[in-house]
């Protein structure tokens, strides 16, 4: 009898775990989120200059980037990020960040940022998702790489880790749902409604950080740059907010 009791009980909390590991949601987000992202606003965001570039940009080759930022609207505020190749060999290239925004937005400790984005398809295109502030601060919500097809690079560059994500589902010129927990403790990633990664590092109680979304070009060194018949790449995000316990 007490055999049988166990074996039930085993089953019942086994049923208990499964779900819990399975369930992609954090236990706060069911309020209305603090941020949502309208990539048209010039009040909440700032085109085409970025401080976690040297002296603001345009340019970054020490990050081995082709990318020439440019305030047009059309390589970023519709929501599509762009890049197009430029006669010198670099690549007018997209770039929103609250950084320096009249808003001035910062994610922080505790807050959930969920976001849906169509990756690209040509190889040397490098879009992100990511955060920055004071030289640092960065939690790259997603980077992605074309030549790598079923792969997203999830990192924390505040306490340290990082996670390759292998999925079939993350291809080029598919759409991704992303989700992220910056805890204090423990930095955790959803994908397409999975959990895949806690680093258990987190940023720490004090932290906070400026977003930026863009699409780099890669210069060739870490990822193959652009093939020469190709003049332009995309990704699309389709959303983006932030919501606070």
């Amino acid at each position: 009898m007490l055999t049988l009791f166990l074996t039930r009980l085993r089953q019942q909390l086994g049923r208990f775990t499964s779900t819990a590991e399975r369930d992609p949601r954090p236990t706060h987000t069911a309020q209305a989120p603090v941020f949502t992202a309208d990539f048209t606003s010039t009040t909440q965001w700032v085109a085409g200059r970025s401080w976690a570039y040297p002296d603001g940009g345009p340019t970054n080759p020490g990050d081995n980037k082709l990318d020439y930022l440019v305030e047009d609207p059309s390589f970023s505020r519709t929501g599509t990020f762009r890049a197009v190749r430029r006669p010198d060999g670099k690549w007018n290239a997209g770039l929103l960040t609250t950084e320096g925004s009249d808003e001035g937005f910062m994610v922080r400790t505790g807050d959930v940022l969920e976001s849906r984005v169509r990756l690209p398809a040509e190889v040397g295109a490098w879009p992100a998702i990511w955060t920055w502030r004071d030289g640092g601060n960065e939690i790259d919500v997603f980077e992605y790489h074309p030549d790598n097809p079923h792969l997203l690079e999830l990192s924390n560059h505040v306490k340290g880790g990082s996670r390759y994500h292998e999925d079939p589902a993350v291809e080029p010129g598919g759409w991704v749902d992303l989700r992220v927990e910056f805890g204090t403790r423990s930095v955790v990633w959803w994908v397409n409604g999975a959990r895949v990664f806690a680093d258990r590092r987190g940023v720490g109680r004090r932290w906070r950080a400026y977003l930026i979304v863009n699409l780099s070009v890669c210069a060739g060194r870490y990822h193959p740059a652009p093939d020469a018949d190709v003049s332009e790449m995309s990704y699309e995000v389709a959303y983006l907010r932030v919501h606070r316990p």
